[in-house]
């Protein structure tokens, strides 16, 4: 037994989740496996930190400290091995927010901008929120497992004069770690067409066996930019804190003109003291939890196999995010859908948010109590296998 019990279950219910409070228009008593918001208790360390913070009682404009940029180089470094240049960070709200300013930073608009779908959807809305075109250069699946298609991929950046590439690493919603080799192809045609690259690297923390997290920094000196957070890893997106590295003086500029206008400048006195706090402490909590998660995706994969005759998991290198097959049952998306939502009584992640390629899948997030995850695979098991 570790130091941390994630089977301890919490009524998020009224409570101001996204998750849970936000129907849609959907059944009031539907179970919230969509999101990538975790249901797990962040550790008392925290807490109490921010209890500490609250304590203080006043909540100016705030602004990180030194010891901040210590914090995230030492983290970088301790965790991959990686020296980052902390002068070229800038601390924003959010990865989505980053990325909507580095498309204006290094596109103009009808510039074409690609992607690979299926693939973390804002990416696209962005893109188009924006004015610029969306291209996909969608990965192809073999064997279960997804692949770049380089040739694709080159033909698409030339057709399209494409200036940016939006990449996401580890992968949302496939659950690949891009590995040495994939990367440097990848990033070899993008430097050979002068185009921008924009790694979401969010999920870096989950990467799980004997996979490894690769991070554009290794393989680029220029023209590019990482997005990342510890949102993910400890789940704390409501408290708005993110970092994006910038390797061009001109584009880290730039950037900062793009925050101008929309009159972007202080963070949340409590995004920073919870990312410091978890940069400098939060190892043991990540590691523990990283064992709980891949349990889960262990206890996925065997009830799949042993229980249904035609759904397919994708077996995920890295994230708490599971891609699921139902292509096999014959189903439109509508259809599926709707089993999915009025029948199992679930809301998934429908596959075709993430484009086309997402056709007759499903994510789901896994990072909850074994408990409730088993109520869920039931649900579906009741319906898929029994009822229909």
């Amino acid at each position: 037994m570790g130091n941390y019990n994630f089977d301890l279950e919490i009524n998020r219910y009224n409570t101001n989740s996204l998750k849970y409070d936000i129907k849609r228009g959907r059944p009031d008593n539907i179970l919230p496996f969509w999101v990538a918001d975790y249901d797990f208790k962040c550790p008392d360390f925290l807490i109490g930190k921010l209890i500490e913070k609250s304590k203080h009682g006043i909540f100016g404009y705030s602004e990180p400290l030194d010891s901040y940029f210590v914090s995230l180089k030492n983290w970088y470094k301790r965790r991959y091995d990686i020296d980052i240049d902390t002068s070229k960070i800038k601390l924003t709200n959010g990865v989505v927010f980053s990325i909507c300013q580095l498309i204006k930073s290094v596109t103009n608009e009808l510039d074409s901008i690609i992607i690979n779908e299926p693939v973390y959807y804002p990416f696209k809305s962005s893109i188009i929120a924006n004015n610029r075109k969306a291209i996909s250069s969608d990965l192809i699946k073999i064997n279960d497992k997804y692949y770049f298609d380089y040739n694709d991929f080159e033909k698409k950046i030339i057709d399209n004069n494409v200036k940016a590439y939006i990449l996401c690493n580890p992968h949302n919603p496939v659950g690949r770690a891009w590995t040495e080799d994939e990367l440097i192809k990848i990033f070899d045609i993008c430097n050979k067409h002068n185009v921008f690259i924009i790694s979401d690297e969010i999920h870096a923390d989950f990467v799980y066996e004997n996979n490894k997290f690769n991070s554009a920094h290794k393989f680029l000196k220029k023209n590019f930019a990482i997005c990342s957070a510890l949102t993910k890893t400890f789940n704390i997106p409501g408290l708005q804190i993110a970092h994006t590295y910038i390797s061009d003086d001109l584009i880290y500029k730039r950037f900062e003109k793009e925050l101008d206008k929309v009159g972007y400048s202080q963070l949340s006195i409590f995004g920073l003291v919870a990312s410091e706090e978890l940069f400098n402490n939060g190892d043991e909590y990540l590691e523990e939890l990283k064992k709980y998660l891949w349990n889960n995706i262990l206890f996925v994969k065997e009830y799949i196999e042993t229980k249904f005759k035609k759904l397919k998991l994708i077996i995920p290198d890295a994230t708490y995010l599971l891609w699921l097959d139902f292509s096999n049952y014959g189903y439109t998306d509508k259809e599926l859908k709707d089993i999915i939502t009025y029948k199992c009584n679930l809301w998934l992640d429908d596959g075709l948010i993430f484009g086309k390629s997402g056709s007759k899948h499903q994510r789901i997030n896994i990072a909850c109590p074994r408990k409730k995850l088993k109520e869920a695979l039931d649900n579906l098991y009741n319906v898929f296998e029994l009822a229909l």
